[in-house]
């Protein structure tokens, strides 16, 4: 069975690979140039505490504004429901990172996104009333998704004491957010 595992992979990246030469040029394709996608890998989670807050702060920063956006288009009562406690709960967290932040006496700039969260507010904010709720609850699985495995992260491997308590006391809020989705996402 182990060899079945290893053999079934290895044909498939020998099928995807055409050329096996390695010395020989490689034609460019389309494929090579595309931007990668949000979800298609973990993003990195820092444990430094000047990064944490940036990453946190951005990533709240994402939750409140493309929830604004979801609030403007749905006419669904639970989405807009889980928008306006993203709003509510999102602007929580920050001010709970920043209070945490004050007692270490650090600094803390106002967060930035960045442009993969640029772009997923843009795909939210171009979805018709009809399309809105599943491009708001998808990306808000992806966000929440890379939101806890910040926080967990941090909690556990963050370099400052205090930021590291505010991490876990978001890590449960997040994990409430999940469910949420999942509950939404549910077939009625």
């Amino acid at each position: 069975m182990k060899n079945a595992c290893l053999i079934v992979p290895a044909l498939l990246l020998g099928a995807c690979g055409g050329n096996t030469d390695t010395n020989a040029p490689r034609e460019e394709t389309a494929a090579d140039t595309m931007a990668v996608p949000v979800d298609a890998a973990p993003p990195a989670t820092p444990t430094h505490a000047a990064d944490y807050i940036a990453k946190a702060g951005a990533g709240d920063l994402w939750e409140i504004e493309s929830s604004k956006a979801a609030l403007a288009k749905s006419n669904n009562a639970g989405v807009k429901a889980f928008a306006q406690m993203m709003i509510d709960q999102h602007g929580q967290s920050t001010a709970k990172v920043k209070a945490a932040a004050e007692t270490a006496n650090m600094q803390v700039a106002p967060p930035k996104l960045d442009a993969d969260q640029l772009r997923a507010l843009d795909e939210i904010k171009a979805a018709d009333a009809v399309g809105v709720d599943a491009v708001y609850l998808a990306h808000q699985r992806t966000a929440h998704d890379a939101a806890l495995a910040l926080h967990n992260n941090y909690a556990a491997h963050g370099d400052t004491e205090a930021l590291k308590k505010a991490a876990s006391e978001i890590v449960p809020v997040v994990e409430a957010h999940r469910a949420e989705l999942d509950k939404l996402a549910a077939p009625r």
